[in-house]
C-alpha cells in the first residue's frame, strides 16, 4: 500500500493540494487578486476611456466582471468548502472574460493583457504544469477563434460590429491579424510553461518538506529504537515502492554489525526484524560501494550505476564488485543504497531493493541523501535517550540494591542471628525472652518503615498544581501514622499555578526531609508549611529534634563549602533553580527553607 508520501514523490507530477483549508485559503487569495485587478481596470479606464471604447456593452461587461469578482469573495467567506466544480466554473469564466474584453479594448495587447496573465497564475497556483499549459492553449484558441470571426464574419472593414448594442465601438482589427496573434500566442504559451514549471517545482519542494516533517514526527522515544526504525523505514520503503528494505550498521568502537530487514521473506511486509549478523557482513554491506548514494541496475549481464557524493555531486561508479557480492546475498534487479553516519558512533547503509523509479535519477538521489541526513540525527537522539534511560535504570536499580543490602538485608540477617540465640536461651533463662523479643520487634518495625520509604521513592511521581496540596497532605499523614511523630501541613496557597516539575520536586523534597526527621532527628513534632509571594514559592520543614552538628543559619553555598546538609535535597533544589537555607539549633531542632522563583528558567533534568 502506497503512503501519502508516495503520491507526492513518485507520480510524475505532484498532486494538487487536498486539504480543504488549504484549498479555501488559495481560493481566497485568488478571489482577492481578481477583485483588485477589476478595480485597477476601472481606474485605468477612468484615466483613459479610449482603452475601452464608447460602447455601453463594454462597460456593462466590465461591471459584470467586477460584480462577479465581489460575489466570489463573499461566497468564499461564507462557505466552509470550495468544491471542484465551483473552482472549475470560476476558472472557465476567468479564461473566457479576457478574450471577450479584448474585443472592446485596444486588442489583446491592451492593459487587459494582465487578465490573461492572471488566469495563467491562477491555474499554476491551483494545480500545476499541465493545467497551466492547457489554460494557455485555451486562451490562444479563443483569441484565434475571435480573430477568424472578426476578420471574416462579423466586423466591417472599418472595425464596426453589425449589432445596434455595439454602436460607437470600433474594433482594432490590426491587433487580431494572424501575424500579431502569432507572437501573442507564443508569449502566452511560454508564460504558461514558465509559471506551470515554477508551480510544479514549488509543489515538489513542499512535498519534500512535508515528507521530511512526517518522518521526523515518527522519531519518538516512547516507541523505542526498533519501533522508530519500523515507522521511519516503512515510510521510506513505501515512498520508493521498494520490494524490500535492509539497513546495515556498525558501532565504531566495538565493530559490532547489526542488520535489520523490512518486507523480506523472514518477516511480514510491515514488520521490522533484526537478522543474525557476522563480522564479514561489514565487507558485504558497508564497504566500497560507489558514492554516498547510488542507484544501480543489472540488465543483460551488465551493471549501470549513478552515484553521488555527500555534497550531491556525481562521481564515477567503476567498482561493481560490492554490488556483485550483494547480489549473491540479496537477489535484485535494481537497487538504491545510501550511507549514513550518526554522531561518529555509528556508520551504516540503507538498501532499497527493486524500487519503483519514476523521477529524474540524480534529483531523487539528492532528495534521498538529504532525507537521510535530516532524519538520521533524530533516530540517533532516540538511540541516545534510550541508552540513557537504560543506564539511569541500571544505576537506580544498583542504588536500590545497595539500599536493600546495607539496610533491610543486613538487619534481617542480624534478626535471624538474634532469634537463633534467643532460641538457645529459652531453656536456660525464660525471663530474658520478653526483653529480647521487644528489641527484635522494634528492629523489624524500623526495617518495615525503611522498606516503605524505599518503595515510596521507587514510585513514579505524577503530580501537578491541582493535586499538589493533596499529595503533600497524604505524605504528611502517612508519615505521622507510620512513625508516631506528630506532623501537620499548613498552607496559604490559593489558585496554585506552579509548574508540574516544581510540584514534583517539592513533593520529593518533603518526602526526603521527613525520612531524615525519622532517621536522625529524634523529634516528636514536625511541621510542613507551603506558601507563596508575588515573586516566589516557599517551602518550610521544621522539627524539634536534635538538629545538625552546626549552629546557625546557613545558605546552600555555605553548606557546600563546609560539606554539610542533605545531599539529595540540595540536588533537587538545584533542579528547580531554587535556594536552600538550613537553620540548626543543636538540641532544639532544625528549620529547612526552600524558595523557588516564579517564572525562573528551569535547568534541563538530564
Amino acid at each position: 500500500m502506497r503512503s501519502q508520501t508516495a503520491q507526492y514523490r513518485f507520480f510524475w507530477r505532484p498532486e494538487a493540494p487536498t486539504d480543504p483549508s488549504e484549498i479555501r485559503r488559495i481560493e481566497r487569495w485568488l478571489a482577492t487578486a481578481r477583485l483588485f485587478l477589476a478595480f485597477s481596470a476601472l481606474v485605468a479606464i477612468r484615466m483613459d476611456p479610449t482603452e475601452l471604447g464608447y460602447s455601453l456593452a463594454a462597460y456593462g461587461l466590465l461591471g459584470f466582471y467586477m460584480g462577479n469578482a465581489f460575489l466570489i469573495v463573499m461566497l468564499l467567506r461564507r462557505r466552509r468548502e470550495s468544491t471542484a466544480s465551483f473552482r472549475l466554473l470560476v476558472h472557465v469564466a476567468d479564461i473566457i472574460w479576457p478574450a471577450f474584453i479584448s474585443v472592446f479594448g485596444e486588442g489583446p495587447r491592451s492593459p487587459f493583457f494582465l487578465f490573461f496573465v492572471f488566469v495563467l497564475a491562477a491555474a499554476a497556483y491551483r494545480w500545476g504544469l499541465w493545467e497551466t499549459l492547457s489554460t494557455a492553449a485555451a486562451e490562444v484558441a479563443l483569441l484565434w477563434s475571435e480573430s477568424f470571426l472578426l476578420l471574416h464574419v462579423w466586423a466591417k472593414p472599418n472595425g464596426a460590429l453589425p449589432w445596434r448594442m455595439f454602436t460607437g465601438l470600433r474594433v482594432n482589427l490590426q491587433e487580431f491579424e494572424p501575424k500579431r496573434l502569432f507572437m501573442l500566442s507564443i508569449y502566452l504559451l511560454v508564460m504558461g510553461l514558465l509559471l506551470g514549471y515554477l508551480a510544479e517545482q514549488q509543489k515538489h519542494l513542499r512535498a519534500e518538506k512535508a515528507a521530511v516533517a512526517r518522518l521526523l514526527a515518527k522519531a519518538r522515544v516512547e516507541a523505542g529504537l526498533t519501533g522508530t526504525l519500523q515507522q521511519i523505514l516503512g515510510e521510506v520503503r513505501a515512498m520508493y515502492g521498494a520490494a524490500k528494505l535492509l539497513i546495515a550498521s556498525q558501532e565504531t568502537r566495538s565493530r559490532r554489525i547489526f542488520l535489520g530487514e523490512l518486507g523480506g521473506s523472514k518477516s511480514p511486509p510491515s514488520e521490522f526484524v533484526w537478522l543474525d549478523s557476522k563480522p564479514r557482513d561489514a565487507k558485504n554491506y558497508l564497504d566500497d560501494f560507489p558514492g554516498d548514494v547510488c542507484y544501480a541496475t543489472y540488465q543483460k549481464g551488465r551493471w549501470s550505476a549513478v552515484a553521488l557524493d555527500s555534497e550531491g555531486n556525481q562521481v564515477a561508479a567503476t567498482n561493481m564488485e560490492p554490488l556483485e557480492r550483494l547480489k549473491q546475498l540479496q537477489p535484485f534487479q535494481s537497487l538504491v543504497t545510501v550511507s549514513f553516519l550518526l554522531g561518529g558512533e555509528w556508520r551504516g547503509r540503507v538498501f532499497l531493493f527493486d524500487p519503483t523509479w519514476r523521477g529524474e535519477k540524480q534529483e531523487e538521489l539528492r532528495f534521498l541523501l538529504d532525507l537521510i541526513h535530516q532524519v538520521g540525527p533524530a533516530v540517533h537522539n532516540v538511540y541516545l535517550l534510550h541508552r540513557l534511560r537504560r543506564r539511569a535504570g541500571a544505576a537506580e536499580r544498583a542504588r536500590f540494591a545497595r539500599e536493600l543490602h546495607d539496610g533491610a538485608v543486613q538487619s534481617l540477617i542480624a534478626v535471624e542471628m538474634q532469634v537463633d540465640v534467643l532460641r538457645r536461651q529459652v531453656a536456660s533463662g525464660p525471663e530474658m525472652v520478653g526483653g529480647e523479643l521487644g528489641r527484635i520487634q522494634g528492629l523489624l518495625r524500623e526495617e518495615v518503615l525503611k522498606l516503605r520509604e524505599l518503595m515510596q521513592q521507587m514510585k513514579s511521581m505524577d503530580v501537578d498544581a491541582t493535586r499538589f496540596l493533596n499529595v503533600l497532605n497524604d505524605t504528611v499523614e502517612r508519615f505521622e501514622r507510620e512513625t508516631g511523630i506528630a506532623a501537620r501541613l499548613v498552607s496559604d496557597l490559593d489558585g496554585l499555578d506552579m509548574p508540574q516539575r516544581v510540584c514534583r520536586e517539592l513533593v520529593r523534597i518533603v518526602q526526603e526531609g521527613l525520612v531524615n526527621v525519622r532517621k536522625h532527628s529524634r523529634a516528636r513534632h514536625a511541621l510542613v508549611r507551603v506558601g507563596s509571594s508575588p515573586t516566589q514559592w516557599n517551602l518550610t520543614l521544621e522539627d524539634d529534634g536534635k538538629g545538625f552538628s552546626f549552629s546557625g543559619r546557613l545558605s546552600q553555598e555555605q553548606l557546600d563549602q563546609i560539606g554539610k546538609g542533605p545531599m539529595i535535597i540540595k540536588e533537587r533544589v538545584r533542579l528547580i533553580a531554587g535556594e536552600l537555607t538550613i537553620e540548626s539549633n543543636p538540641g532544639l531542632g532544625t528549620r529547612l527553607e526552600v524558595t523557588v522563583p516564579r517564572g525562573g528558567e528551569l535547568p534541563h533534568e538530564l
